[in-house]
């Protein structure tokens, strides 16, 4: 195994990781678990059938406050931000002036403010831009001292409702803030009944001084064991959710990430604050199907063939011409295929067309499918 860079970043759950004898790796600048001794499959299938501790505290932290934050921040996605009523969760994109996606990020009305939780990696980025953007409408506060976890999985509500009774109340997208008992202290913490791995849990912001007695509480519940961003990935593909950087990035738009579903009527041509957002011109031109306006598609693929197909790799027609290319592919331990995602010509994103992905010269064939690849399983009510 390669030494580690020295200048990376720790998260507050370091020593417990090393600890619980994880394996760390460079991720969005931190050293990060990628898996642990029971290894991602293992790993994936607990978070499936049981509930996993995710640490996800590289992500970055926000509030916006003051009166006009909502509307601020509106000006800056293609969603519904005044509309959302207090407690409840919704998911965002970041765009650039030609409609990119600069990040995909999660905010909830807290009544007081507006929280926001954006990617690692962009962060820093993120928070600039925000804060260059709307700085002067509304307060915007960077929380680089809270922690983030993320309790995901068919038991995560047994797990954790017997340390923070009530949190079996919230529904899937909805926020609030709790007490975790730990039997030997109170924790305070907000959280929100979502996730990403298309499993029913919890995502957890903590104080970064209490994040190891939060994580050790709930891993000594039976139904929890801990999980690295292995399975993380690999539970979010099989989930269909694209990962920022790889399914999505500032050369890709809403519409062409099949993303449109998170553009509300109200920001759309005829709702009552249409457009206003940054690439408002050309995004609603997609939406509106207007010729030559789109000319990728996000898919889902499935080998015909059980041959892993990775990231980069090339995508031909069937008469061998370039399409395009694979942007996330692995074995998918739930259905034991090999799926991924890509971009192709809208002509052949119809479900049932084939592709060739072209693993080391040989073509396997693929065919576009439906996502999620495995049904999600979050809690409505």
């Amino acid at each position: 195994m390669s030494a580690m860079p020295d200048d990376l970043l720790q998260v507050p759950l370091n020593d417990l990781h090393l600890a619980l004898g994880a394996r760390m790796v460079p991720f969005a600048g931190y050293s990060m678990p990628v898996q642990y001794p029971e290894g991602l499959m293992a790993e994936h299938k607990h978070t499936r059938t049981a509930a996993g501790l995710f640490d996800v505290s590289h992500m970055g932290q926000l509030r916006l406050v003051g009166p006009d934050a909502a509307a601020a921040f509106e000006s800056l996605v293609p969603v519904d931000v005044m509309d959302l009523g207090v407690g409840k969760q919704r998911y965002g994109l970041l765009l650039n002036e030609a409609g990119g996606i600069v990040d995909d990020l999660m905010f909830v009305n807290r009544g007081t403010d507006i929280f926001v939780i954006v990617n690692g990696a962009c962060k820093v980025g993120d928070i600039a831009h925000i804060q260059a953007k709307i700085g002067s409408r509304c307060q915007v506060i960077p929380m680089p001292e809270r922690a983030l976890l993320a309790l995901q999985g068919p038991h995560a509500v047994t797990a954790l409702s017997r340390l923070a009774p009530g949190v079996e109340k919230l529904v899937f997208m909805t926020g609030s803030s709790f007490t975790v008992n730990t039997g030997t202290q109170s924790i305070d913490v907000f959280l929100t009944r979502s996730g990403y791995t298309g499993e029913d849990g919890f995502e957890i912001s903590v104080d970064a001084s209490q994040a190891t007695a939060l994580a050790q509480a709930l891993l000594a519940q039976p139904e929890v064991k801990p999980i690295g961003l292995g399975a993380r990935n690999s539970l979010r593909l099989e989930a269909g959710l694209p990962l920022y950087g790889n399914d999505i990035d500032t050369t890709t738009t809403p519409v062409e990430a099949g993303l449109q579903w998170a553009i509300q009527k109200v920001r759309r041509a005829g709702g009552a604050r249409a457009g206003g957002f940054p690439g408002a011109d050309k995004i609603l031109a997609q939406l509106a199907g207007e010729a030559g306006s789109v000319t990728r598609k996000r898919v889902g693929l499935k080998a015909l063939a059980r041959v892993p197909v990775r990231e980069h790799i090339e995508l031909q027609s069937m008469a061998g011409e370039r399409i395009g290319e694979v942007t996330s592919g692995l074995l998918g331990p739930t259905i034991d295929q090999p799926i991924a995602m890509g971009y192709i010509p809208p002509a052949l994103a119809t479900l049932g067309s084939q592709v060739n992905a072209m693993v080391r010269g040989k073509p396997v064939t693929m065919e576009v499918v439906a996502m999620p690849f495995v049904p999600n399983r979050y809690f409505r009510g």
